[in-house]
């Protein structure tokens, strides 16, 4: 029998950020929650995961969604987030992507001017709100899952770097932040290298050094992403910032594994995690605008609508919206003699050498 499978994808970016999208409810992922999806996922499918995401089909900065079925009811469809790093409970740029794909292939139904979608994910239930006009999704509004600041001016022994003052936060994922300039680092894609070196080192330290945990799921309990970010140096914009993706495993003691690659969006979840911190420190309001930069000089709009209690915590709940476009309509295909069915990595470009 040829067991050569064949994997539909709808491509897209936003703002720059590529997500590989999923409509996958074939895959038949258990669990009665999402955070059990969200583990199956994790137990059962890297292999698609590194499949879709390395090398020769993908590349260091691929981003995919499995769009399921939703297990609360009410909701449209359940999102789970692939990236280099793992399974991820919430993405806003791949949301963004997932709703323009879904809209825009008929998957759901679109209605002018504005098309409401309620989604399903391990963080929580986000609603998407996306501008329709002519068939096509100009705009995605995401109200995001409750946000909060761990800990802020944290001291954090980053080696090379020496100690950096860091916050801690929540926004769909557990980031740590940083003003890039006390790391030596400016912003901007001429500095990307310089970015991520910094970035994934400073990942590395926070993991080693501070504790996290989700009070409504235990698995929730690591430090996913880093953020470098400094002020804004253009009208209109209220900063500018980039996210590292580490796409290897990080090891605090070994240089040679700082390596990641930038988001390429402005990032959702981090420019939520952002606000948290902002508001804590009573640097913004709720109801403010908040336009947030990433590495290409795009932007999502950022605001904090409503003071929450999550665990014990104060928290605010932010949107994001941003655009997204359909790049590619794709198949990939695993031949089943092919001698890479996990994908490969070399360390000329990624964290380290695999397959």
């Amino acid at each position: 029998m040829d067991r050569t499978q064949v994997i539909d994808s709808v491509d897209v970016h936003a703002e720059g950020e590529p997500g590989r999208i999923l409509l996958g409810g074939d895959l038949q992922v258990r669990g009665t929650t999402m955070a059990e999806r969200l583990q199956w996922c994790v137990e059962n499918l890297d292999d698609l995961r590194t499949l879709l995401l390395r090398e020769p089909r993908g590349h260091p900065a691929m981003c995919g969604v499995l769009v399921l079925p939703p297990v609360t009811p009410g909701a449209d469809v359940a999102l789970i987030i692939l990236e280099h790093g793992g399974f991820r409970p919430m993405s806003g740029s791949n949301t963004m992507c997932a709703v323009t794909a879904l809209l825009e292939t008929g998957s759901l139904p679109a209605r002018s001017p504005e098309t409401l979608v309620r989604i399903d994910t391990a963080a929580g239930l986000v609603e998407a709100t996306a501008t329709v006009a002519d068939g096509k999704v100009r705009a995605v509004s995401i109200r995001n899952v409750p946000s909060w600041a761990v800990a802020l001016d944290t001291p954090l022994a980053v080696p090379e770097y020496g100690t950096v003052l860091t916050d801690v936060a929540f926004g769909g994922q557990f980031f740590v932040q940083a003003p890039a300039a006390t790391m030596g680092i400016e912003l901007g894609a001429q500095h990307a290298p310089e970015i991520v070196r910094a970035g994934t080192a400073l990942l590395a330290a926070a993991r080693a050094q501070i504790p996290v945990s989700h009070p409504d799921d235990p698995n929730l309990n690591r430090i996913s992403l880093a953020m470098l970010h400094g002020p804004a140096d253009e009208p209109g914009v209220s900063a500018r910032n980039s996210v590292i993706l580490p796409n290897g495993e990080l090891d605090v003691r070994r240089p040679e594994t700082w390596r990641g690659s930038l988001d390429r969006s402005p990032c959702g979840t981090g420019t939520s995690a952002r606000m948290a911190c902002l508001h804590a420190r009573g640097e913004l309001a709720l109801g403010v605008p908040f336009i947030h930069q990433g590495v290409l000089g795009t932007t999502f709009e950022g605001m904090l609508h409503e003071r929450v209690r999550v665990g014990g915590r104060d928290a605010v709940i932010p949107s994001i919206k941003g655009r997204a476009w359909i790049t590619g309509i794709n198949q990939h295909v695993l031949h089943p003699d092919d001698p890479f069915p996990r994908g490969y990595t070399l360390a000329d470009v990624w964290g380290e050498s695999s397959r």
